[in-house]
């Protein structure tokens, strides 16, 4: 898979070069490029917004540097049949978008090439989600109901949360399967050595050996936890 990132703040994404991601790019198995918008702005001030038509407060990021990026971003992996239109899938983080979910990442996982693009101020020039349109299967996605300052974290988020769904990006595919959210429940809790720490035990049921009474078990725990903290996943 390619991901390609625009921000105005790239070395906000020097994390993703550490731990499974990092191992995932030094190898092949994933492509993944952080780039400047400003590289694609012509005036010596690298200015990237401007006043909104109509007043107001804030300023809006300007379509010109972010029409030269798509169009330089997309023509690098032109031919993809990843998205319906036949291009990349273009993302762009705001709180007026779909909500981003496990199956929203396990979707994006499929993809030959995401280009993510990091709105700062009072966001982005309208015209650039429909020219992107043109380019590729536009997708405006949100972590959640609350605003952040740009897009940055949220794209963070989510391509950690894509990217370790790629075939070879996490060493025991297994480990995938019984996380929370992948069978529309909470994931079950987890114990380690020493099986008594300051006083707390260990579930006996997990030293008993007895593996299907364990995976009952944890099936159990898993219905109780969803049903505490996250009693609308049952809802239907």
């Amino acid at each position: 898979m390619r991901i390609d990132v625009v921000s105005i703040f790239p070395s906000y994404f020097d994390g993703l070069t550490l731990s499974l991601l990092g191992k995932a790019r030094d190898s092949g198995i994933l492509d993944l490029d952080v780039h400047d918008l400003r590289d694609w702005t012509s005036d010596r001030h690298r200015t990237v917004d401007d006043t909104p038509y109509g007043g107001g407060a804030g300023m809006v990021m300007k379509p010109e540097p972010w029409g030269l990026a798509l169009d330089q971003l997309a023509d690098s992996q032109s031919g993809s049949l990843s998205s319906s239109k036949g291009g990349p899938t273009i993302i762009f983080p705001s709180p007026a978008g779909e909500v981003f979910t496990q199956a929203t990442a396990r979707e994006l996982a499929t993809r030959e090439h995401l280009i993510f693009g990091c709105g700062r101020y009072e966001g982005i020039d309208e015209r650039v989600f429909e020219y992107a349109a043109d380019l590729g299967e536009v997708r405006l996605i949100s972590l959640g109901d609350y605003v952040l300052n740009g897009g940055e974290v949220a794209v963070m988020a989510m391509v950690e949360a894509i990217g370790r769904l790629i075939p070879g990006v996490v060493g025991n595919p297994e480990s995938l399967v019984e996380e929370s959210h992948e069978d529309g429940l909470l994931e079950y809790p987890s114990y380690t050595k020493p099986s008594v720490w300051r006083d707390r035990e260990v579930p006996p049921i997990l030293l008993s050996g007895n593996h299907g009474a364990i995976a009952g078990w944890r099936h159990e725990q898993q219905l109780e936890r969803t049903r505490v903290r996250r009693p609308d996943l049952l809802s239907d």
